[in-house]
């Protein structure tokens, strides 16, 4: 029937049988068999489906025997131990995936199914070939839908099909990539027949994801089974990536390396591959924000000043990419991003307006397409698809809807469907029926049908033994010089049902590595450069202004998290000490300073100051207490991942479990001083990283600068509460402690606490870690060796700034402090951190709680 894909007969695939992988030939196909049989023990398989591991027989496929037999050498309580790890290992790094729905705060960690799915090389090879002559017909078709339209003038392809898609973006008709493909990474969506065919599911064409969370399972799983994966010559995926980076930087003409990968930000349910993806292959991780068109040219801001960048690797749907000719509502581009890409200012990868070819319609048309290109049908059939754009086809549809699925054409939610989305025909109530038909006759050219793709099974560990589930297999493909590099393996995603038609991460499903085993021994692989053409570096590149904007409040965030929990400990201290009933003066200071910066519920009517100080710990309704100020430090980290050290993330990790973990209904003193004495730890483990991890670069600088100002501004706060004339008894106490520098002066002074000495120890001491001359003496270095600075002009306004507090703190004396002087110091360090944003940092830019650090 004309404009319906054939639905291509089932035929055997001898490639899936008979191969065996050379690790097998290290025991005897007797003990294999054996040892295999002792771990799927209970498996089975479902009826009617294919299952990766069992044959139609219900014995293992012989490439499966030798990876089991390992399997059960171990045992199940060395397994668990060994997934175990894998699973910390995941945690540990930070893995997440955003889900949209979640009502616990969006980022659900990333669950692993510790089984790979195994594919023989002879396998792959007939899969990647069908991939990579897919990938050759899509790059023709969008050459000629956005070059000459041959394909609908001569009729091989509906107007409606293409014209009705909001990805056919019409201001990108005629424009030519620069480097000639539309497409620079392709990945598909691919599933197996009961007759174990490879079908295609679906086209990732606009910005495809899942590679980055393959490398993370790739890692999680060799941590976990090392030996096993070295014995079956797994092969590597590091091959993948090289290609990609190595195609990405021939499209470089600066010279200068500088490729972005162009996300939509930290709230994208794939953010942290995102981050991933750029810190391994070296790329800059920017936002729209992050980039300018000059001249026809795109420029990303770094602090010191706008560097030109040639080249994006796209994670950010098209349609959002330039506000000025595409979607007007966009916050998420570049505005003019469209006329550089028209006068050849810069490479996009993939090219704006390749997601033309995801639509679910023209799978209806490409077989008639590949017959017209390569004079034969596809080696890698889809599944058959009718679109109802076509009267006839639409009767087709309606005829046989309970053998179908009912699907948008486009992408876009339907009205006429239950949820908007697609679904079973066979599901359909006598209204949903009545609302499809009236839909159809309306707008048919919205609708697909398209046969139920029944998936294949593969082993899903459960703790105690094995399950087959559904799954799906996303497989990538990148543009080189020589064609397509097809990565071996991919993303797999597993259901947790049993029956599944379709598998959604965002609906809790699981991920799987996939191990494609070769004939003979794969030699090693890596991204790093060989070792004789390796140029000396001593600078990590470009840091954008973004980046040094979170860090700089990185810093603050987490010391004024430290400040708090000094604070509350010395106040519960106090309690625990005196006996205090909360009504001296002392503590009515302490409760009124960490009021001053929101720390303080209001809701706690003749609350004890014991539940006071554990609300300050506790309590994630109030904007400056400490869950909110470590939740706003790691908001801050997140968006700088593709620069964060591992270590120095679990750090910030570790400190949010901490302040989450439960605290007894009946909080005592004794609760609150363990929480602030176990969260003060961590970040002293986090400052130890930043001192002895970071490269005394730019970045590293910005996050000093952040921290040294809220030290200063907090240590002066401190001292004015506690160290004034006539302060109540035990004031002077409290300020050494808060200020850490209780061992300092008894070091010094063997006497009581003196105001000039232990003023002087906080304040003026240059020596002391804990002084504000201290943190401005480091804020003066840092300074004056940051980028940007025009060493012909003047100071600029913040070296001034530093350099009269400098002055001022050499001209102090203990006995000369007075309020007006703390009110002058607080207020240049204020002023000198808004001179710091306004000249490094993005205008506008305002992280989150920036109002609670003020006072």
């Amino acid at each position: 029937m004309d404009g319906i894909a054939a639905h291509i007969p089932p035929t055997p695939n001898p490639a899936l049988e008979g191969v065996v992988v050379s690790g097998a030939e290290q025991r005897s196909e007797v003990f294999e068999r054996a040892a295999a049989e002792s771990l799927i023990g209970g498996y089975r398989t479902l009826p009617g489906i294919r299952d990766e591991m069992m044959d139609q027989d219900g014995q293992p496929r012989r490439h499966w025997m030798p990876f089991l037999a390992a399997l059960a050498e171990l045992g199940s309580d060395e397994l668990r131990r060994r997934f175990s790890a894998a699973d910390r290992y995941l945690r540990d790094s930070g893995v997440f995936y955003r889900v949209y729905d979640d009502t616990g705060g969006g980022e659900r960690p990333w669950s692993l199914s510790h089984m790979p799915l195994l594919i023989e090389d002879a396998d792959w090879q007939a899969l990647s070939a069908g991939l990579i002559e897919r990938a050759e017909l899509l790059e023709v078709v969008l050459q000629d839908l956005y070059g000459a339209g041959h394909l609908v003038a001569d009729g091989d392809l509906p107007a409606a099909a293409v014209a009705g898609s909001p990805e056919f973006l019409r201001p990108l008709v005629g424009i030519k990539p620069e480097g000639g493909r539309f497409l620079r990474v392709y990945a598909a969506d691919v599933g197996r027949g009961p007759d174990g065919r490879w079908w295609v599911l679906a086209d990732r064409t606009q910005a495809p994801s899942g590679a980055g969370y393959a490398l993370e399972n790739r890692l999680a799983s060799t941590r976990a089974l090392p030996d096993v994966s070295r014995n079956l010559n797994m092969q590597r995926v590091a091959s993948f990536f090289q290609a990609l980076r190595t195609s990405l930087m021939k499209l470089d003409r600066t010279g200068e390396g500088r490729i972005g990968l162009l996300s939509p930000g930290p709230l994208n349910e794939t953010y942290f591959e995102h981050a991933l993806l750029a810190r391994y292959l070296g790329f800059l991780l920017v936002e729209g924000e992050d980039l300018t068109v000059r001249g026809d040219t795109l420029h990303v801001r770094t602090v010191a000043g706008l560097r030109r960048i040639d080249v994006l690797l796209r994670r950010l749907d098209a349609d959002f990419a330039d506000p000025l000719e595409l979607n007007a509502g966009s916050r998420l581009g570049v505005p003019g991003l469209v006329q550089a890409v028209r006068m050849g200012g810069v490479s996009l990868a993939n090219a704006l307006g390749t997601g033309l070819i995801e639509a679910p319609a023209l799978l209806a048309f490409l077989p008639r397409i590949a017959t017209r290109v390569f004079g034969r049908p596809l080696k890698l059939p889809h599944v058959a698809t009718w679109w109802c754009g076509q009267p006839a086809e639409r009767a087709q549809v309606m005829e046989h809807l309970d053998e179908l699925v009912i699907s948008s054409a486009f992408g876009r939610a339907l009205p006429g469907l239950p949820d908007g989305g697609s679904v079973l025909g066979a599901d359909l109530t006598a209204t949903d029926r009545r609302r499809l038909s009236t839909l159809l006759a309306r707008r048919g050219g919205d609708v697909v049908g398209q046969d139920i793709a029944r998936l294949s099974t593969t082993p899903v560990w459960t703790g105690e033994k094995l399950t087959p589930r559904p799954f799906m297999l996303r497989v990538f493909l990148a543009a080189t010089d020589k064609g397509w590099t097809v990565m071996p393996g991919g993303f797999c995603r597993i259901s947790s049902a049993p029956d599944a038609r379709a598998v959604s991460m965002q609906k809790g499903d699981r991920s799987a590595d996939v191990w494609v085993l070769a004939d003979e021994a794969v030699s090693d692989t890596t991204l790093l450069p060989s070792s004789t053409n390796v140029k000396v570096r001593r600078s990590s590149g470009t840091l954008p202004s973004r980046a040094a904007d979170n860090l700089f409040w990185l810093g603050r965030y987490v010391e004024r998290a430290e400040a708090t929990l000094r604070l509350s400990r010395v106040l519960v201290g106090r309690l625990a000490e005196s006996g205090d009933s909360g009504t001296s003066p002392l503590v009515t200071r302490l409760l009124g300073l960490l009021g001053a910066w929101g720390a303080m519920p209001r809701d706690l009517a003749r609350a004890t100051p014991a539940r006071y100080a554990v609300a300050v710990l506790t309590r994630r309704d109030v904007p400056g207490a400490l869950p909110q100020l470590v939740q706003a430090a790691r908001a801050s980290a997140s968006v700088i991942r593709d620069r964060f050290s591992p270590d120095a993330w679990r750090a910030l990790v570790d400190l949010e479990a901490c302040v989450d973990a439960p605290i007894p209904n009946a909080p005592s003193e004794a609760d609150a001083a363990e929480r602030a004495d176990a969260a003060l730890r961590i970040i002293a483990a986090f400052y130890g990283l930043a001192s002895e991890n970071m490269n005394r670069l730019t970045g590293w600088r910005f996050l000093e600068l952040g921290r040294r100002t809220e030290r200063a501004i907090g240590t002066l706060r401190f001292a004015r509460t506690f160290g004034e004339a006539g302060a109540p008894l035990g004031s002077l106490d409290a300020l050494l402690q808060v200020a850490d520098s209780l061992i300092t002066y008894r070091t010094r002074y063997v006497m009581m606490e003196a105001r000039g000495p232990v003023l002087d120890l906080v304040l003026l001491d240059p020596d002391n870690p804990r002084s504000v001359a201290f943190q401005v003496h480091r804020m003066a270095n840092h300074l004056k060796v940051l980028p940007g600075r025009d060493q012909d002009a003047p100071p600029p306004l913040w070296e001034r700034l530093v350099a009269r507090m400098q002055a001022e703190l050499a001209a102090s004396t203990a006995e000369s402090f007075e309020p007006a002087w703390f009110d002058a110091m607080e207020k240049m360090l204020m002023e000198l951190s808004d001179e710091i944003a306004a000249h490094y940092f993005l205008q506008g830019h305002a992280p989150e709680m920036t109002h609670s650090l003020s006072m």
